[in-house]
């Protein structure tokens, strides 16, 4: 397995100040997807950054491909809430 990481950032402007009820439902969409990939283990980190500009997700998969497919099919992404830009990463060192 490698890992990467991909960044979100919202399409609509005034999506941090003023969420639809959409946004937020697919938003909450997002969430339930990285909470069910973090149970299974896939997920290793996610999270917004507080400063308004954009999430940040880093997973596992088999190849690029497989994450492609992860990164697109997160709700938020397919949705076209957030677009997504996608890197391979090599994680040199990991907390406990």
């Amino acid at each position: 397995m490698a890992d990467y990481i991909y960044l979100i950032h919202p399409l609509r402007d005034g999506f941090f100040n003023q969420p639809t009820l959409q946004e937020n439902a697919i938003m909450d969409e997002h969430f339930e997807y990285l909470q069910k990939s973090a149970e299974s283990g896939q997920l290793i980190l996610a999270g917004p950054c507080l400063d308004d500009t954009f999430g940040v997700v880093i997973f596992q998969a088999e190849d690029d491909a497989a994450a492609s497919r992860f990164m697109f099919n997160d709700p938020s992404v397919a949705k076209n809430v957030m677009m997504a830009e996608l890197h391979p990463l090599r994680i040199s060192l990991r907390g406990t």
